[in-house]
């Protein structure tokens, strides 16, 4: 049995542990801490009021898209190791979307089909190895509109023939690149990729031919340019462990790209080991000659914006970050809008230098050896100096119903409970109240 099929065989019969569900339900709820704010408008957003005079429908790959840009607008979302990207905001955005026409589906069979979906994102990661994005593609973009697919495959029912045509016809409309981070179009892509797997799995239903075969073995050869595709790694050992719960989703404690989460925590080290010496932030920046950053060689590939106009294009700034967090000691979603940066956060940011350590291994080899360094030189001569690695910022306690009260504050503390109690969907009306809730608004701004 040849690739295509033989994933469409593990699809089909995918059978998540208890485990998976409980990392599936966490998932969900830092999904919906994220989402919620653009979708009520507490945080505006330009480009969603763009799609919605374009995309006027009330279908499910409408409500799949505009979904996806919402959950993504923030860059906020969750992040999986193996995948090097966000696969929670293509393959939610894609599921809820079927599900608001498929009342028939239950809550523990929709945890199911999201560790599945979860599961083929991280497959499909280490398939390409890290070539795929240093090419410049957007695994967001390219692999989730796979990963959907297949959790929107698992969702209806389909037959592994059918799954096997859901795949391929995914496979052939994938696309994004990361040329397009920092501008509204970076949340659009997971917002076309789950539409994608919406439209891929209606037309297999619907009966439209497919190739059921072939198809992803020539996507990983095209899409890795020939090189460092391992496809035994789509199917072997599949759910051994469940990739939701090993490496499992990482989700975010800044609302920055992942890139610059190690910078971030060596600023705030650095900012906090000088304020315990009794010395206040205003004699820090006044003393400040220069800043660099190493890392290793591509280290910054995803944090690749020097000199950023916009909040949104600071997300992807290593200086803006740095000098963010050594200004305020955090970063907040106000500085990372749509509105023009922060005039005394871009002012410290011209004193970082980036100062890539070619004594390391390139960051390509092995992401998860990346490091920041972060020196600090001051006029009268001294240098302070922190380094976080990628495993120590992750190592650091997350506290998602923190980033809840965050993301939500204007929510009581009520209202935050019952959020948590919809996402764990124990109930019978947990999922249709969850449809409801997500998807009420983009209904009224189509009718507009």
């Amino acid at each position: 049995m040849t690739l295509t099929p033989s994933l469409a065989k593990l699809i089909v019969s995918s059978s998540p542990s208890p485990a998976a569900h409980e990392a599936a339900r966490e998932g969900l709820l830092d999904f919906l801490a994220v989402t919620l704010p653009v979708l009520r408008g507490d945080f505006p957003d330009a480009g969603l009021n763009s799609l919605h005079q374009v995309y006027r429908a009330d279908d499910p790959p409408t409500r799949a898209l505009l979904l996806g840009y919402v959950g993504h607008a923030l860059d906020f979302d969750d992040f999986h190791p193996d995948f090097r990207g966000h696969p929670s905001v293509v393959i939610l955005p894609a599921l809820l979307a079927l599900v608001s026409q498929r009342p028939d589906i239950n809550g523990a069979h929709f945890l199911d089909v999201y560790v599945t979906g979860v599961e083929m994102s991280g497959r499909l990661g280490l398939a390409v190895g890290s070539q795929h994005y240093t090419l410049g593609f957007h695994n967001t973009a390219t692999l989730g509109t796979i990963a959907a697919a297949a959790a929107c495959a698992r969702l209806v029912h389909a037959t592994e023939r059918q799954t096997a045509v859901i795949l391929g016809i995914a496979a052939t409309q994938s696309a994004g690149l990361r040329a397009q981070f920092g501008s509204d179009v970076k949340p659009l892509h997971a917002g076309l990729a789950a539409q994608t797997a919406v439209i891929a799995t209606q037309l297999t239903l619907a009966g439209f031919h497919g190739q059921p075969d072939n198809v992803l073995d020539s996507f990983l050869s095209t899409y890795c340019a020939g090189q460092q595709q391992q496809p035994e790694k789509l199917i072997s050992g599949w759910g051994a462990p469940w990739r939701i719960i090993s490496p499992g989703l990482e989700f975010k404690p800044y609302p920055t790209c992942g890139g610059t989460h190690s910078a971030a925590d060596a600023a705030r080290a650095l900012r906090q080991e000088w304020l315990q010496t009794g010395n206040s932030t205003d004699l820090l920046i006044a003393a400040i000659e220069r800043i660099e950053v190493s890392f290793p060689p591509g280290g910054d590939i995803a944090a690749s914006v020097r000199k950023p106009n916009t909040g949104v294009e600071a997300r992807f700034s290593l200086e803006y970050v740095i000098a963010a967090c050594l200004l305020r000691g955090e970063l907040r979603l106000e500085d990372f809008s749509s509105a023009p940066v922060a005039t005394d956060i871009a002012a410290l940011a011209e004193s970082v230098a980036r100062c890539p350590d070619f004594s390391a291994p390139p960051d390509e080899l092995n992401p998860a050896a990346r490091f920041h360094q972060v020196t600090v030189f001051l006029r009268d001569g001294c240098v302070l100096q922190q380094r976080f690695t990628r495993q120590q910022s992750l190592a650091i306690p997350f506290d998602l119903p923190a980033k809840l009260r965050a993301c939500l504050p204007d929510f009581t503390d009520a209202k935050r409970m019952e959020l948590v109690a919809l996402s764990r969907l124990e109930n019978r009306d947990s999922l249709p109240r969850l449809v409801d809730m997500l998807f009420a608004k983009q209904i009224n701004a189509a009718s507009l």
